[in-house]
């Protein structure tokens, strides 16, 4: 079970995504920026940290939007997701500092557009971009979005 943070971050009618190589070298999976939450860090802490590392930019993490629940093997998360309010610094592809040079995931960080988004089949971006149909209607996705088990045992 992991705790995870992840921030909405829209500039210009885009939406900030990172294009991860999770799930093998060849296929792409595009989500907001985020990752896990360390012992004795808070929720902003972590998305403030997370943003760094993956995007290069400093960001001011607003209000709390929703909370999703990732369960598909192997990975159980909970998902909080945060409004991101500015970000200074100059974007660029970031890294994972807890994976080598070697096994890297993050491909490529990008503002994207609705229409783009359109383009990805639903198992190449997150989930949330399916119950949403408009980047505007990620902002109004509310409370707990339960996680779909599919084959985790109980």
């Amino acid at each position: 079970m992991r705790l995870r943070v992840c921030g909405i971050c829209i500039q210009n009618e885009r939406i900030l995504l990172i294009n991860h190589s999770l799930y093998g070298k060849d296929t792409f999976f595009w989500s907001p920026p985020g990752g896990g939450v360390q012992f004795g860090e808070t929720a902003t802490e972590a998305l403030e940290r997370e943003f760094l590392e993956e995007t290069g930019l400093r960001v001011k993490v607003g209000k709390l939007l929703f909370i999703n629940e990732h369960i598909e093997a192997p990975l159980h998360a909970v998902e909080m997701f945060f409004q991101i309010d500015s970000f200074e610094g100059t974007l660029k592809t970031g890294e994972d500092p807890e994976l080598s040079a070697e096994g890297q995931v993050i491909e490529q960080v990008q503002f994207l557009s609705w229409d783009e988004l359109t383009q990805f089949a639903p198992n190449q971006l997150h989930r949330i971009f399916s119950m949403i149909g408009s980047l505007d209607g990620v902002f109004h996705l509310q409370n707990y979005i339960p996680g779909q088990n599919s084959g985790l045992e109980k």
